[in-house]
């Protein structure tokens, strides 16, 4: 069994197997329906809103430690557990939460490559039980060097020393969708839409050739890489493939809606 971050379904299902329940944590982070529809058997429901600090005018940020002391105590946290996480949107939200992660210093983790789409497109068996993990106090470590913000990427515009990578859709991007005071982008950004690297066809896993199409756009893991999007949901997702494919990269938490509202941050349209 691949033992990668990002990992099939059938290889899911044999992690599963293979491990103690009570040393693995199978997290969903799909939407309420989603779950309720079913979902991996022994997965616990995560509302993606426990990851993000909610406060204008960049609600994406990375919660206060109180509230991540929260998420990691519901979850049961400790030393020796590991993660399997999944969404019902192709990783977005089971991105970010790696990042979240990477942000407390913990690694252990695997993501369902397509989540619950590719679980079921694959035929594995789905239930409708509410689980709920042993509680476990937790008290979390903010880790920086995963976390990028605007004083991190200001400098980089000059020295062209970091590839920003813009998750968003290309009308944002351009500027034709306004998404706070200032619209367009980073000056120098690539942009690279999070679901144009997902195979719909294959259950919304990752695209076979999306390393060589980010290769083509000069996303290639030779430059440090901060990528973002709106408020860091979007660039979960492409957090999730940098750090598949062992690139050096962080996420901007801030995203567009901290960028587009800040009064002295430039602008390309």
């Amino acid at each position: 069994m691949t033992a990668g971050i990002l990992i099939d379904p059938i290889d899911a299902k044999a992690l599963i197997d293979a491990q103690s329940a009570s040393d693995l944590c199978i997290v969903d982070l799909g939407s309420e329906v989603s779950y309720q529809e079913g979902h991996v058997p022994g997965a616990v429901h995560l509302p993606f809103q426990a990851l993000m600090s909610g406060q204008p005018p960049a609600p994406g940020k990375l919660p206060p430690k109180a509230q991540l002391d929260q998420v990691f105590r519901y979850l049961g946290l400790g030393p020796e557990t590991t993660f399997l996480v999944y969404d019902d949107e192709g990783g977005g939200w089971a991105g970010r939460f790696i990042w979240t992660l990477d942000v407390i210093g913990h690694t252990r983790y695997h993501v369902i490559d397509g989540g619950i789409h590719a679980w079921r497109q694959a035929g594995l068996e789905t239930e409708s039980e509410v689980n709920k993990r042993e509680p476990i106090d937790a008290d979390v470590t903010i880790h920086p060097a995963p976390i990028a913000d605007v004083e991190d990427i200001l400098p980089t515009l000059n020295d062209q020393s970091a590839v920003i990578w813009d998750a968003r859709s290309p009308m944002e991007y351009s500027g034709q969708r306004v998404t706070a005071a200032k619209a367009g982008h980073i000056p120098g950004a690539i942009n690279v839409e999070w679901t144009s690297l997902m195979d719909p066809a294959r259950g919304l896993r990752v695209r076979e050739d999306a390393k060589t199409l980010l290769a083509q756009q000069g996303i290639d893991g030779s430059k440090p890489i901060i990528t973002h999007c709106q408020s860091h949901h979007r660039s979960g997702f492409t957090y999730l493939l940098g750090r598949h494919y062992g690139w050096p990269i962080r996420g901007y938490h801030g995203s567009w809606s901290e960028w587009g509202n800040h009064p002295d941050t430039p602008v390309e349209c």
